[in-house]
């Protein structure tokens, strides 16, 4: 899958911007501020319907401007043509593919594969479970449809759930708690997908996850991750099991009014040579950790899904040392396109840029090709 065409209009600082992109590697170059990591949010907007920053509609506005738009041109085997519209006076954002509206996140998630390594992505090994779940979820969302389906039904229920134990906890009605049996049940049958599906991407991924680290450090370090499921990695959870650990808490999810158990909660360790990384690594093991993951995810969304993920770098190779950037410099030559950010090509002369890369300059929002 080739992003060949880009265009943007009154999107942050950019009031019209028209790239044509390479086939191979896109060196987006630019100073702070100038609106490169903009083409960067842009891509991941219409490949994901959402911002990986989190900025509001408002913010992304151009000031002084009504609306904006985002539009592509990806090259499968047919031409697909994703749209983003923001109008600021109807309060409204719609997205479109091909010409025809999409309502549902979920209709998207998968058609666009992507792979997005910036620097927040140290929350991975060094931040909470909520970060590792969030990577994973979406690994496997993007690869599997059923899945996404079953995390956005299993999300619902929780909500309702939560709902449901703050009323009884004000009100000790039987019927409420014959309710909550029913949403058990509904927990426990969705909850039991995902950690199936999430036991069989563990296993599977630490084989891409491996040779991505290899091939950076090119070392005897081994890098493993581990899912121990409820927090008990020998235990086989099956529906009494599960059951029964709702049946314990109970008391103790009415008290508080929130769920306690089930996959929401997970956790995954990453393990260098079988050592917890996140309590015994090195700076540098975390930063190659990090790269590895983002690599075995483009190499197995790739097999996966049939279609080579847009790969996205943002601002990544300041915070490496010359040694593992010339590595990742020469990975990126395995990976066919990718866009790269960086602050100035003149500092990184390790970078890689073949004949057939293309290096954009991006100066208050204004594009120059070279």
């Amino acid at each position: 899958m080739i992003l060949s065409n880009l265009t943007l209009q009154n999107f942050r600082i950019h009031q019209h911007s028209s790239i044509a992109f390479s086939k191979n590697l896109n060196y987006i170059v630019g100073g702070n501020g100038e609106g490169k990591t903009t083409i960067i949010e842009a891509v991941y907007f219409l490949c994901t319907t959402k911002n990986f920053k989190g900025a509001s509609d408002i913010e992304l506005l151009r000031f002084g401007s009504e609306m904006y738009e985002i539009s592509g041109v990806f090259e499968e085997k047919v031409i697909r043509k994703p749209r983003i519209v923001y109008a600021s006076q109807e309060g409204k954002r719609s997205y479109s593919l091909d010409g025809k509206v999409i309502n549902r996140t979920a209709e998207i998630i998968g058609k666009f594969p992507i792979v997005l390594l910036t620097p927040a992505d140290h929350e991975l090994t060094q931040g909470s479970p909520a970060d590792r779940r969030k990577f994973v979820d979406s690994a496997i969302s993007q690869a599997n449809s059923a899945y996404l389906n079953a995390l956005l039904e299993y999300t619902k229920i929780l909500k309702q759930r939560t709902a449901l134990l703050n009323i009884i906890r004000e009100q000790r009605r039987g019927e409420y708690l014959d309710e909550l049996d029913a949403w058990d049940k509904q927990l426990v049958h969705y909850g039991l997908q995902l950690i199936r599906w999430r036991k069989s991407f563990i296993e599977e991924y630490n084989l891409y996850v491996g040779q991505a680290y290899q091939f950076i450090m090119q070392n005897e370090e081994l890098p493993r991750m581990i899912y121990p499921v409820l927090q008990n990695e020998n235990l086989e959870v099956d529906e009494i099991v599960f059951a029964s650990m709702l049946q314990r808490r109970r008391e103790e999810e009415i008290r508080r009014g929130t769920n306690l158990t089930g996959p929401h909660r997970d956790d995954f360790i990453f393990l260098i040579n079988e050592k917890n990384l996140k309590t015994f690594g090195s700076q540098g093991q975390h930063k190659t950790f990090q790269t590895a993951l983002r690599f075995a995810e483009f190499f197995y969304l790739k097999e996966k899904t049939g279609k080579a993920p847009v790969f996205l770098l943002d601002d990544v190779f300041g915070e490496l040392d010359t040694k593992r950037a010339v590595r990742i410099s020469d990975y990126l030559q395995t990976i066919g396109q990718a866009f790269i950010t960086i602050t100035d090509f003149s500092n990184y002369r390790f970078l890689f840029k073949g004949q057939n890369d293309k290096l954009i300059r991006v100066s208050k929002g204004a594009i120059a090709d070279e």
